[in-house]
């Protein structure tokens, strides 16, 4: 790899950008492109799914040599905003499919590390928490505690970010209520639209458990397939 981009690959690592090592095998010549950054179509098609997945592909140029297309994404995040009885499986099943979790709740006697072995636990209000996160498109972001004074400050800094998650716990009524709020607030539709709520995909799911596993569904749909139709909510809880 030539000295420049190696430079450029470590500067985009850094800066946590998502970027793709392109490498022609026939030539062995390498490049770089970031997401969105100028193609040819079948290129930046390419790198989308190449990031998207996760994982390396295989493709090919407009000459017809082959292309073999790396990603470089930033870790995966999950926060999670309320150390509520959900949260507990949530964030095991979410270090498992290998987010580094973030727990925020300023109530300490709830986010207590006994109840979340292994995972960070941040008692700042969640804005405070949030802004100082720098929350990237490789972040997710659930609100679980039904409480405005907590979830919905860090919604709002959530949907001012490139979070490519944000999802909230509560009921339909609730979650009408909450789009409310936050619309005299500022925020659009279009910027409302983002909100994934009541969280989790529609699989029935009735204990803390099952909703866990319904709201980390809905967080790998939204990582894996983001053309994807949202989906009705799971639940009313």
């Amino acid at each position: 790899m030539k000295r420049e981009t190696l430079g450029r690959l470590l500067d985009c690592i850094e800066a946590k950008r998502r970027v793709v090592l392109i490498t022609d095998l026939d030539s062995g010549e390498q490049r770089l492109l970031e997401r969105g950054e100028s193609g040819n179509e079948t290129e930046r098609a390419n790198v989308e799914m190449a990031l998207r997945l996760d994982r390396p592909i295989l493709g090919e140029s407009e000459r017809g040599t082959r292309l073999f297309y790396q990603p470089f994404n930033p870790p995966l995040r999950m926060i999670l905003v309320g150390a509520v009885h959900i949260a507990q499986p949530l964030s095991t099943m979410a270090t498992l499919a290998g987010y580094e979790v973030i727990l925020v709740d300023p109530r300490s006697r709830f986010a207590a590390a006994e109840r979340f072995p292994g995972v960070r636990l941040v008692d700042q209000w969640p804005d405070e928490a949030l802004r100082a996160l720098e929350l990237d498109a490789r972040s997710a972001v659930v609100t679980l505690t039904h409480d405005p004074k907590l979830d919905e400050p860090a919604l709002g800094m959530a949907l001012r970010s490139d979070a490519f998650f944000i999802g909230c716990l509560g009921s339909k009524k609730t979650h009408a209520s909450r789009l409310g709020r936050l619309a005299k607030l500022g925020f659009t539709d279009r910027e409302l639209q983002r909100l994934r709520g009541p969280v989790g995909l529609p699989i029935g799911s009735q204990s803390p458990a099952e909703i866990a596993i319904s709201v980390l569904a809905q967080v790998t749909q939204a990582l894996r397939r983001p053309s994807s139709v949202a989906s009705s909510p799971a639940h009313a809880s």
